[in-house]
């Protein structure tokens, strides 16, 4: 590690860090009650919403991974991102018209009234578990990292770690929730931007680049520069079309269909200004994804250039690139004091921007979805329906930090983005359901619809592990999201009725 970048110095940074959100959430907390920490009492300025989204959108995965990607990839990825467009205009005129009309604060209150109450608690089951194990395996890649280059300098445990990470994320969102996630969010967003930013310029100093050009030059003209890929055909994983459509239907599932990133939009003081909110979030994340590819591919000339060994890892008894390493063994080993510290800030608002919105969209809907908070609005009970909300929130503080204890205690790292991808199997049965309940007047039978939800992503994984031998080597990619959704579709389709009305909305 640099000289001057110590890790009590790190450690005393990140102490400032998480004092300023906590000031944060002490002003924007104060008597908060369920409708503030549910959806801000409905008044988010609808900027903030668009900004602070950007870092809950790309996390400490992108934060980490993505720059990596570069060597293997390109920038290909760019095709998938243009594909968020599509999702996230869908979203503004299809999905939000739809839940502010009808007042929502959990969006799976919509499949209760559309097809019936099994129906809501399979999707709503589903969000909890896909989203549980997502903000789990986000937070322990940063988890290893600060262990790596922080914490093992003063001998403290891996769990210590893991507990103290989950510790500071309750204690700034339990009392304000979505009202001072809103505020924190932006805080977090600008912090990882401007350590990406700040990394690029150095770099750049470090290879004698004198102005935008020379960095244009460099990126343009180098291996790892090409962003579409239309000659590989459908078996390519690159193939702009699958990544197009992938990028398509991900922003619209796991934004428009996820609790955590709607709750955000909901807050906003009407649909105008959530839809404002969408567009300018959508144009934003395009560039900050372009600036994360513009990172990856600087850090691999530039460690070229120089002769600095790629961190590699042992899979399977083989050596292999640790792409996930590189932009951390850079920052702190190998650049200056100055962005050793602004890394680990965008490090930690990028893990911690998406972990506080899941650990508070995982309280709420818990406590709408499953104890019917919304039902109850007797003024009598909103003091014991806040110690409840409250008992909920410690408990999937600690959920969090099992999950991640196990994810450490497994050890393999392919398992365990193994684990990740299942979970986003999860997210199939929510797209078939929705698009069902948007795109046709059926009825279904309600008690039918968990079998149906379990069994199409099962189906889904099966098809995925045998596609090359049953598809003529045809091997899936993210347009497995399209294939679950499909399977959940027909599934449901065998179970509905035309004569079964469709309850109003």
């Amino acid at each position: 590690m640099l000289e001057q970048l110590t890790p009590g110095l790190i450690l005393g940074i990140i102490a400032a860090y998480f004092l300023l959100l906590m000031a944060v959430s002490f002003f924007t907390g104060k008597d908060a009650g369920n409708d503030d920490f549910f959806l801000a009492g409905r008044k988010s300025p609808w900027y903030l919403v668009a900004f602070g989204m950007i870092g809950a959108s790309l996390s400490g995965v992108t934060f980490i991974s993505v720059p990596g990607w570069v060597a293997d990839s390109q920038f290909s990825y760019m095709q998938m991102v243009l594909g968020y467009l599509v999702g996230y205009f869908l979203i503004a005129t299809v999905l939000m018209p739809m839940y502010y009309k009808m007042q929502l604060t959990s969006i799976y209150t919509y499949l209760d009234s559309r097809f019936g109450s099994a129906s809501y608690k399979t999707g709503a089951g589903f969000f909890l578990l896909s989203r549980t194990i997502g903000a789990s395996f986000r937070l322990y890649l940063v988890a290893i990292v600060l262990q790596k280059f922080v914490m093992e300098s003063f001998g403290i445990p891996f769990w210590a770690t893991v507990l103290i990470t989950i510790l500071l994320i309750w204690v700034y969102t339990f009392r304000g929730g979505i009202k001072t996630i809103v505020w924190t969010d932006t805080l977090q967003t600008l912090c990882m931007l401007v350590a990406v930013t700040m990394t690029v310029y150095v770099i750049g100093q470090k290879l004698d680049f004198s102005s935008i050009g020379d960095y244009y030059q460099a990126v343009s003209s180098s291996k790892y520069a090409q962003v579409f890929f239309f000659e590989g055909g459908w078996g390519d994983s690159k193939n702009f079309f699958k990544q197009f459509l992938a990028g398509a239907s991900i922003a619209l599932v796991m934004t428009g269909l996820d609790q955590d990133m709607m709750q955000k939009n909901l807050s906003c003081r009407n649909l105008g200004d959530a839809q404002k909110n969408m567009f300018w979030f959508s144009i934003v994340l395009v560039f900050a994804n372009l600036l994360f590819l513009t990172l990856g591919a600087l850090l691999y000339i530039y460690v070229g250039e120089v002769g600095i060994e790629i961190p590699t890892k042992m899979v399977d008894g083989v050596v292999k690139v640790d792409s996930d390493q590189l932009y951390p063994t850079i920052a702190l080993q190998h650049l200056t004091p100055t962005i050793g510290i602004v890394f680990i800030l965008g490090l930690i608002a990028a893990a911690y921007s998406s972990a506080d919105s899941a650990l508070t969209a995982l309280t709420t809907s818990f406590c709408v979805d499953f104890l019917g908070f919304e039902k109850e609005q007797n003024p009598e009970k909103q003091s014991t329906q806040r110690k409840t909300r409250f008992v909920v929130h410690i408990g999937f503080s600690i959920l969090l930090f099992i999950v991640i204890l196990l994810f450490w205690m497994v050890n393999n790292d392919a398992v365990i983005a193994q684990i990740f991808r299942v979970a986003g199997y999860t997210y199939g049965p929510l797209l078939g359901l929705y698009t069902f309940g948007f795109f046709t007047k059926r009825g279904v039978i309600d008690k039918y619809v968990p079998i149906i939800c379990l069994a199409a992503p099962v189906i889904t994984f099966f098809l995925n592990q045998y596609s090359e031998l049953l598809f003529f080597g045809y091997k899936f990619g993210f347009e497995l999201l399209l294939l679950n959704g499909l399977l959940t579709f027909v599934g449901l389709w065998f179970v509905s009725e035309r004569e079964n009305p469709v309850p109003e909305g």
